[in-house]
């Protein structure tokens, strides 16, 4: 019979380290106190029917178990009690700027005074305030990359309130496109514009190398416009100011390194070009036809209308809080855009929420909902596309989207059923961000603390 070798003692220690760190850490994750939600109603699902009376068992920032009733809590466990109001999965924009300022007016009068570190304050606190909304997770299409990946990290490991971001960077632009910061600056801002310009290019092979400079700095996503935008102080119109080719560039240099595309796009032409080019997404869609309806079917890309930008575009131009080449834009944008808007819905489109917030005001992205429903969705559907459809979008289905055992225990309660009236999202009273309450009461927390 052949001997078999002795373990060396160095193997018996490792071995009874690994056996003894694997208890311990199954130990402690037992260990981890579990929140229990008693839900007087609950849409887990959204799309489908909400169910009665259910329990959520959280515990370290996932969903454990959803039952039905009021289940009893174990022992040690943090009760939240939701028995009067409607609860739901936290919900996602899929279209945000969260540096943004609120005040369009201070904002450019204060523009050569501020720095990267002045911006990085009113983030973190657009960044709260989109959680209290209710949004738990969103996808923000424009901001410096540097500054937009530190805020995300930061929400990542806890020391900042915020939503979940997926991050783009800056959208990839053509000179003089929408997106090039150095449009109409004086000769002094725009020279600096350009130094750090590496999102602009021309050419397809210059479209790749600014795709790789959003990635290597940390993009989790990739904008670019294909098209002309209300907000660009630049004259030129909504059309298309990319090429087939540069298009095509940023989508496949994109998709190699695993990351989804959204375009920027008003004019038909954009969107036709844009979707020929394989993005995921198509923003705002202004002009949108029967046509390109088809083409987003065929091709399989998310429309996201954000119907609350341009009329909120067009207010703020009107009052002179927006430069002449954006008012004449806004006029015609905010003209075209619902009825567009109600085609495509009309035609079964997939559609995913988004507000373009940082037009409007952080914290109201909210009244979007009412927007959708006006121009022919139902509360469920509406509900579906910040929840299931973005999710799907962001390619974050596994993780949120619905109310299920081990996804992120991201979760918000209305005072009554949004289904019949939607615009109870404008008012949640209760947000859980990863399992950390955010707002209870429809107060900010900590109240009681965690």
């Amino acid at each position: 019979m052949r001997r078999v070798p002795a373990p060396t003692a160095a193997k018996i220690l490792g071995a009874a380290i690994a056996l003894g760190l694997g208890v311990a850490s199954q130990a402690a994750a037992q260990a981890q106190p579990a929140t229990v939600i008693h839900a007087g109603a609950l849409l887990d699902r959204p799309g489908q029917a909400p169910r009665g009376a259910s329990t959520l068992i959280v515990r370290d920032g996932r969903i454990e178990a959803v039952r039905d009733g009021f289940v009893e809590p174990e022992a040690g466990a943090k009760v939240v009690d939701l028995r009067d109001q409607f609860v739901l999965p936290g919900l996602i924009d899929s279209h945000v700027h969260i540096f943004s300022d609120d005040d369009k007016v201070r904002s450019r009068m204060e523009f050569p005074n501020r720095d990267i570190e002045d911006n990085m304050v009113i983030g973190i606190d657009n960044a709260r305030r989109t959680l209290e909304a209710g949004f738990t997770t969103i996808r923000d299409l424009g901001s410096d990359i540097r500054s937009v990946t530190a805020l995300r990290d930061g929400v990542n490991s806890g020391l900042i309130t915020g939503p979940t971001i997926v991050a783009a960077g800056r959208a990839i632009a053509v000179t003089a496109g929408h997106g090039d910061g150095s449009n109409n600056l004086n000769r002094d801002l725009a020279e600096i514009a350009h130094q750090h310009g590496e999102n602009v290019c021309n050419g397809a092979e210059d479209c790749r190398r600014a795709v790789r400079s959003q990635i290597s700095q940390g993009a989790d996503v990739i904008k670019f416009t294909a098209t002309g935008g209300v907000l660009s102080n630049v004259a030129g119109g909504l059309g298309a100011q990319m090429f087939d080719d540069e298009m095509k560039a940023v989508v496949e240099t994109a998709h190699m390194f695993g990351r989804k595309v959204a375009a920027h796009a008003h004019g038909t032409d954009g969107v036709v070009g844009a979707l020929n080019a394989g993005v995921d997404s198509i923003e705002h869609g202004t002009f949108g036809t029967a046509q390109t309806d088809a083409l987003f079917k065929k091709t399989g890309a998310y429309f996201v209308p954000t119907m609350l930008a341009p009329k909120t575009a067009l207010d703020q131009a009107r009052a002179g809080a927006r430069s002449r080449n954006s008012l004449e834009k806004a006029e015609i944008a905010a003209k075209a855009a619902m009825e567009n808007h109600r085609r495509a819905i009309a035609n079964g489109v997939k559609i995913a929420f988004g507000t373009d917030t940082g037009v409007s005001a952080h914290g109201d992205n909210g009244k979007e909902f009412a927007l959708m429903v006006s121009v022919g969705m139902s509360p469920a559907e509406a509900i579906k596309a910040a929840t299931v459809n973005a999710a799907d979008l962001l390619g974050r289905s596994a993780s949120i989207g619905t109310l299920e055992a081990g996804k992120d225990a991201d979760i918000i309660a209305v005072a009554q059923s949004p289904l019949a009236d939607v615009t109870e999202l404008e008012r949640p009273t209760f947000v859980m961000h990863r399992g950390v309450v955010a707002k209870v009461g429809g107060q900010r927390a900590p109240f009681p603390p965690n």
